[in-house]
């Protein structure tokens, strides 16, 4: 039976989503601010049941601090000092310390991962009410100050001569020399990587300027009490003609450049999720419906291509078509992964990331999973408001260093096209 014809009481709901603006790492509004700012802030906000006023500590929430069981937290790059910032996050943001919390790393997918493991807890009778949420400061911890794995090199080494190919040692490759492998495995040129990067900008351009992103961005307050409220790293104007002046930033004879790749970032995001019967008993609102979630694993020299691997795992779970998905947004780690996974899926490029990706909106890597949440979310709601929506259902994926592909199915019921989210 497919999950469209199903309805439990512990059916996973989602009842709020939200996430922090996306701000460039070093350069950007949050350049000196720690993780701890950003993930108090989406905790905070996640729970209130109006977001008008998000400095009063008195306003009302969709449910009170210690009703929440458990919080996962997707993080990628802080120490391992991190889980105690997270937990010390937690508590700043008034969620007692009955609230357990954790965290979670499956890298570029930990904030989607966070939501499944919250998901998968409510499903199982574990917990009633629970927050998945990500964080990432690629300012705090940048990439090129991570340590190398701790592995014995000679027994690495020994065991893949043994099995006859080198997949342990592909786990070390660049993320950039790995775009650059798909690449040249599928045959890709530069002018169309440039010119998905270019729209990916435009679409971003379009909806901030419209105001979509509005209603899914909690305010952070900085130490200088200074307000942000707005991503900062949209480029209105990026064209394909200004990109290809950009030099390859990995391999010199290569077609990967800085325009054409995700954004460093800092931000964070949060998601509300609960079980159907603890949401109809409280009266709230059915956001969303989470209803599959599917991890497989890809050669990690090309480990981009694991969206065109996780979602049909994922539609296959949810009893679902491609065709039955109204938006998929898939992060742009490289234009050149993102644009090969839509082509090898046969995507309309109508339903994916109608309103920019990761190449215009930053790739905070614990936090991008449950940022796509808030933002498809929001997105479905606006198009039933509109009558545009032509499905109930999204998706949220993503690849994976080391070679994995993530991706959710979400359903949006079209009986509460007015909730809140």
């Amino acid at each position: 039976m497919s999950s469209r014809s199903q309805q439990s009481p512990r059916d996973v709901i989602i009842v709020s989503s939200v996430r922090t603006p996306l701000c460039r790492a070093r350069r950007g509004a949050f350049a000196t601010t720690p993780p701890s700012t950003l993930l108090s802030a989406v905790l905070r906000g996640v729970l209130l049941r109006d977001r008008s006023n998000t400095s009063d500590a008195n306003a009302p929430t969709l449910v009170e601090p210690s009703a929440v069981e458990d919080v996962c937290v997707g993080n990628v790059m802080s120490p391992a000092s991190g889980a105690a910032a997270a937990r010390m996050s937690q508590l700043a943001a008034g969620l007692p310390h009955t609230v357990s919390l954790s965290t979670t790393n499956r890298q570029c997918s930990s904030g989607l991962q966070a939501c499944a493991n919250i998901a998968n807890a409510i499903a199982s009778g574990q917990i009633e009410i629970g927050i998945g949420c990500g964080v990432e400061s690629m300012s705090t911890h940048p990439m090129n100050r991570m340590p190398p794995p701790d592995v014995d090199w000679d027994e690495i080494k020994r065991q893949q001569e043994k099995l006859g190919n080198e997949d342990a040692l592909d786990c070390l490759i660049p993320m950039g020399i790995t775009s650059e492998n798909v690449i040249k495995k599928y045959g890709m040129d530069r002018k169309s990587l440039d010119a998905f990067a270019a729209e990916s900008h435009r679409r971003a351009h379009v909806a901030k300027s419209a105001g979509r992103f509005r209603d899914e961005i909690i305010p952070v307050t900085l130490a200088d009490s200074t307000i942000v409220t707005e991503d900062d790293g949209i480029r209105p104007g990026t064209t394909v003609q200004g990109l290809s002046k950009l030099r390859p930033a990995f391999d010199p004879a290569g077609c990967t450049t800085a325009g054409n790749s995700s954004q460093l970032t800092d931000g964070a995001a949060a998601v509300l999720m609960m079980s159907r019967a603890e949401a109809e008993r409280r009266g709230l609102p059915i956001v969303g419906i989470w209803r599959s979630y599917s991890v497989v694993g890809v050669p990690p020299n090309i480990m981009g291509v694991g969206p065109a691997y996780a979602i049909p795992a994922a539609l296959a779970k949810a009893g679902i078509g491609k065709d039955d998905v109204g938006v998929y947004e898939i992060n742009e780690a490289f234009a050149s992964q993102a644009s090969w996974s839509v082509k090898a899926l046969d995507l309309s490029m109508d339903r994916v990331n109608p309103n920019g990706g990761a190449i215009a909106l930053g790739h905070p890597l614990g936090c991008t999973g449950a940022r796509q949440m808030a933002t498809l979310l929001h997105e479905l709601h606006r198009r039933e408001g509109s009558g545009r929506r032509a499905s109930q259902y999204g998706v949220v994926s993503m690849c994976i260093g080391t070679g994995m592909g993530a991706a959710a199915v979400i359903e949006v019921p079209s009986t509460n096209i007015s909730s809140r989210l």
